[in-house]
């Protein structure tokens, strides 16, 4: 396993955005602060880029932005994630943007000035909710559903029936399973699996995902779910979109 897969798969990411350098920078050391590894966007455009790219676990997201503003942003995200968790950030007086927010799927708002306290006690519970682990907690075992991933001994199974995984479909496997109901791109998962975004074959992905689902799903309600055009992700058998 890569050390940049490793890195990726120890530290929740969280996606700030917001168009005040000061108050993103304060942000980022609170959301450092908490164990999580921060990014940051100070517009709308720009959040839907880096959000593609570093597949965010929670998005801390103002309401007000330069160019699209928060509630189209929140949207966007919603399309091609729509299970991430959103917490929007608005003003004191700006009640039309908490409800055009949450209308839109925001999760949980808080109105400025806030406390960075509360702001954690909010993304912490937007994770929990959302199946996310914390980064305090023993992270050598993951499961989705009834499929159990153990890191230490490399083992997998699902519903107590052992599947036997070569190197890379573990890590593949882990990578999914690390972000459960998020959909992950076909490059996101070259360089964090393969540490490169170039596939010679044009199909090495697809082979190792076909794999998977041959070893994991056949026989059994599938867990791992192609979005076209999109990617892929992995959620517990029989769960909705």
């Amino acid at each position: 396993m890569s050390a940049a897969f490793g890195s990726y798969k120890d530290l929740i990411r969280v996606l700030i955005v917001d168009d005040e350098p000061g108050l993103v920078e304060t942000l980022a050391v609170a959301v450092s602060e908490a164990g999580w590894r921060p990014y940051v966007a100070v517009d709308g455009e720009s959040a839907l880029c880096t959000a593609r790219g570093c597949a965010p676990h929670v998005v801390i997201l103002d309401g007000m932005l330069p160019g699209l503003d928060g509630v189209q942003v929140l949207r966007r995200l919603r399309y091609e994630n729509p299970h991430l968790p959103v917490l929007m950030l608005t003003a004191r007086d700006a009640l039309e943007h908490r409800i055009d927010g949450l209308s839109a799927g925001a999760d949980d708002y808080v109105t400025k000035p806030f406390s960075l306290e509360e702001v954690v006690l909010r993304l912490r519970g937007l994770l929990r909710r959302a199946g996310v682990e914390d980064a305090k907690t023993d992270k050598s075992v993951l499961t989705v559903g009834d499929l159990v991933l153990v890191e230490k001994t490399r083992e997998a199974h699902r519903d107590g029936t052992p599947i036997e995984l070569t190197a890379k479909e573990f890590d593949l496997l882990w990578l999914l399973m690390s972000h459960p109901r998020q959909v992950l791109s076909k490059a996101q998962i070259l360089d964090l699996v393969w540490s490169s975004s170039f596939d010679a074959s044009g199909n090495l992905v697809e082979a190792y995902i076909s794999n998977l689902r041959r070893k994991i799903d056949k026989g059994r309600p599938p867990m791992i779910r192609t979005l076209r055009r999109m990617g892929y992700t992995i959620r517990p058998a029989g769960e909705d979109r």
